[in-house]
């Protein structure tokens, strides 16, 4: 699921010829803090959606359990101290449309993870969604591919 969004890093990061820097660091904690923003959405701490934050990111960015932690607590003090999801996903704008929808699904299924969806959790995924303008009927598959995958 998340393979071409690693191959797509690895590509920017690699590639000497790009014209645009681009920060793996700040991509890295930009989706950890969304995947916060939507855990925390609801305004309550649920560990089943702790543990999908830990896993989401240890299989998108494919790094250790410790380093997803160190990136998440790292990012739950961001999502704090924001005051607007822009702060998280103008850095993501520059993900092909494939990327943005496993970033969505991601944080679909973090929703998913303590089996109730939120209007609040809702209402974060579909602002991510239109601020890295993401299309409205990849919005519906990733939600209903994280709806099938919780069940």
């Amino acid at each position: 699921m998340f393979k071409s969004l690693r191959t797509l890093f690895r590509q920017l990061v690699s590639d000497p010829h790009s014209n645009e820097a681009i920060d793996t660091p700040a991509l890295h904690l930009a989706m950890a803090s969304l995947l916060c923003e939507v855990a925390s959405a609801d305004h309550e701490h649920d560990p089943r959606e702790e543990k999908a934050k830990n896993q989401l990111l240890i299989k998108l960015l494919e790094i250790d359990e410790a380093t997803s932690k160190q990136l998440l607590d790292q990012a739950q003090q961001q999502a704090e101290a924001s005051v607007s999801l822009y702060d998280f996903t103008n850095k993501l704008r520059s993900l092909e449309q494939p990327e943005r929808y496993q970033l969505i699904e991601a944080m679909w299924e973090v929703a998913y993870a303590d089996g109730v969806v939120d209007p609040q959790e809702e209402a974060v995924i579909r602002q991510v969604s239109d601020l890295i303008y993401l299309d409205h009927s990849a919005f519906i598959k990733a939600k209903i591919s994280a709806q099938n995958a919780a069940h």
